[in-house]
């Protein structure tokens, strides 16, 4: 039986596996109307699967591994230009080749895990496939861990929808990545005469029960959930200040301090949220009155309304934070969260990059982290957990909220601002991980950015309202908090992220004891 398989040379699979990145990427957010299309993701990774059952040798495969991921890298997260290049004011040059060293960097974790799958890959189709799904996981946890982690359009976020997202509520975004690396090296050793073996038919109408198994537990383990307190109304507020202005005395400070202060004392809704930095100067920074009386107004309103804003605190002797302060009549001292995990070079510098941020024109480039598992902001009958800008992208953090389920987030709150980036993919990219968050803690998400994607995410997953981007405006609704704990949340809060590791060590172990097995056979037959 021939593999439906195109016979080209390696340097011809080489020139395929770019486009096949390019689509990888698109896959995570389609330019223009920024769907996830599941479909494209299972392809384009199959092309690079095929490539690698024809490679030749290991540094073939890592070859195609670094190609692959690079383009797939630049065409996720090429909106870094902008925010450099634009808005920082470095170079275009030095800007272009900080986002292709970035991803060619990154890619190198991907050219390890094809060498990997290279190196332990079978004749049987099954066997190949659980190796190249272990490789993927691996690939993937390594670029969201190390060097502070940057998984920021990992495979997993393209199945928001579709065949595999019933999964998130048991093993993650991570766990769906590898799903799907699984069933695209399944695509890519597809026979010619498949259609005609009942043996396939009859395995695939058992995966597609297995899927089916998850998607009618998850649908009625929610059908079956009786809220026990009432919608709570939120405002979300969408500033739309250009991010050259925003810090700018004459311009964007003014219109930002304004239009929020304003917008925040006119809500009529329970709960209202600002994005990052809404008011982007330091209190001490700001007019005499203008944060004492957003405080007073919400903590005497008589118990109905509360808020949460972004705001930089701090000082220079003690340090910056990127922060979100909460008021309502139930506290008399304001709320407070600091940004835990920060942004290299946005919000600290690495060692030994001084030189390349002095390049850059970005104000409040060093901040300090604040503590990780800091309280919830309590009002309205919710526990609300806020988390700023990509701190969303670190599910295993937001995971460790959930390890006493008696104090555990109900609603998820995210405020950003990724105006740095323009009116990008980057809005839709940044919807989507939220939607997978919302899979996976089976949790409402509001989030108020400052140019998008502005939205209201119900426990299942689904963008319930949305703000179209880069128009000011404010999105009004309710918001009914969850609180059973998803089987993800439960290990997850305790173990973290090692249990995928594990299991992905576990079966290259497992390739490994039958590669050396099948070697003794051939020494012993000889």
């Amino acid at each position: 039986m021939k593999p439906l398989a195109w016979q080209l040379r390696p340097w011809q699979w080489q020139l395929a596996v770019l486009p096949a990145g390019g689509l990888h990427a698109a896959s995570l957010a389609w330019p223009g109307n920024g769907t996830a299309l599941w479909w494209l993701q299972l392809l384009s990774l199959a092309v690079l699967c095929k490539a690698l059952l024809a490679a030749p040798r290991r540094r073939d495969a890592a070859l195609l591994g670094l190609l692959f991921g690079t383009s797939w890298l630049v065409g996720t997260f090429w909106w870094l230009f902008t925010s450099m290049h634009t808005y920082g004011g470095l170079a275009a040059p030095l800007a272009a080749a900080g986002v292709l060293a970035l991803a060619a960097f990154l890619a190198l974790y991907y050219a390890a895990a094809c060498a990997l799958f290279k190196h332990f890959s079978f004749t049987h189709r099954a066997g190949n496939a659980l190796v190249f799904a272990a490789c993927w996981l691996l690939a993937e946890l390594a670029r969201g861990v190390l060097w502070t982690g940057f998984p920021w359009g990992a495979s997993g976020y393209a199945h928001t929808s579709g065949l595999l997202f019933p999964l998130a509520r048991w093993v993650g975004v991570y766990g769906i990545g590898a799903a799907a690396a699984g069933l695209a090296m399944l695509v890519a050793q597809a026979r010619r005469d498949d259609l005609r073996d009942p043996k396939i038919w009859g395995l695939c109408g058992y995966g597609a029960m297995v899927l089916f198994g998850f998607h009618a537990q998850r649908q009625l383990t929610l059908n079956n959930y009786r809220h026990e307190v009432a919608p709570m109304s939120v405002a979300l507020l969408q500033g739309n200040i250009a991010q050259d202005e925003k810090f700018q005395p004459g311009s964007g400070i003014p219109l930002a301090l304004e239009w929020y202060s304003r917008q925040l004392y006119a809500s009529q809704a329970d709960l209202t949220v600002a994005p990052e930095t809404a008011i982007p100067l330091l209190p001490h920074q700001l007019s005499h009155g203008y944060l004492d009386g957003l405080r007073s107004w919400f903590s005497t309103w008589g118990g109905h309304q509360a808020a949460l804003v972004g705001i930089p605190l701090g000082n220079e002797v003690q340090g910056y934070t990127n922060s979100a302060v909460g008021w309502s009549p139930d506290e008399r001292s304001a709320y407070r969260y600091n940004k835990h995990h920060l942004v290299p070079f946005g919000e600290f510098i690495p060692p030994l990059f001084q030189w390349f941020v002095r390049q850059m024109e970005i104000p409040l480039g060093e901040f300090t982290a604040g503590t990780p598992l800091q309280a919830p902001f309590v009002w309205a009958g919710e526990r609300i957990a806020p988390h700023i800008c990509y701190e969303d992208l670190f599910t295993e953090e937001l995971a460790a909220y959930f390890a006493d389920p008696a104090q555990a987030p109900t609603v998820l709150a995210n405020l950003s601002n990724i105006a740095w980036f323009g009116n990008s993919v980057a809005i839709d990219q940044h919807l989507h991980i939220s939607e997978m968050r919302a899979l996976e803690f089976e949790r409402p998400i509001l989030r108020a950015t400052n140019t998008g994607a502005t939205a209201i995410i119900n426990h299942r997953g689904q963008v319930v309202q949305r703000l179209p981007a880069a128009r000011q405006g404010v999105l009004t609704g309710q918001v009914q908090g969850h609180r059973p704990l998803t089987p993800y949340a439960r290990w997850m809060s305790v173990t973290g992220l090692w249990p995928l590791a594990g299991v992905g060590i576990a079966v290259l172990g497992i390739a490994l004891w039958q590669q050396r097995r099948q070697r003794l056979r051939c020494v012993k037959t000889q």
